[in-house]
């Protein structure tokens, strides 16, 4: 088994629609060791976090946070731990465009 550490993604959604920041690639898994969400404004700002399993369509049962605030220039730091397998998805909503930046850490593996 190979393990490869890395960022699996970043973005910084310009509008307020679903968007997939990482999906696990064909033939392998993933540890999300962090995901650093970070609000770039001068004013409170929310977000969505969701794990869809197998790139299903969204769904309630898919969210880990919903509508979460994030203060006024801060950075939160959520979903530690989080295991992922092939074509599983994972996917933000800011509530303001260009408010919000998502960053993913964690390891790909391959078996």
């Amino acid at each position: 088994m190979v393990n490869s550490y890395k960022i699996l993604g970043q973005s910084c959604p310009a509008g307020t629609a679903d968007t997939d920041v990482y999906t696990v690639p064909v033939g392998k898994s993933a540890v999300i060791s962090l995901i650093s969400i970070a609000n770039l404004t001068g004013a409170a700002a929310t977000y969505r976090l969701a794990f869809r399993k197998n790139n299903a369509s969204i769904a309630n049962e898919h969210y880990h946070s919903f509508a979460v605030s994030v203060p006024a220039n801060t950075t939160v730091e959520v979903a530690r731990g989080v295991t992922l397998d092939n074509n599983d998805v994972v996917t933000v909503r800011s509530g303001t465009g260009a408010a919000i930046t998502y960053q993913v850490f964690g390891s790909e593996i391959t078996p």
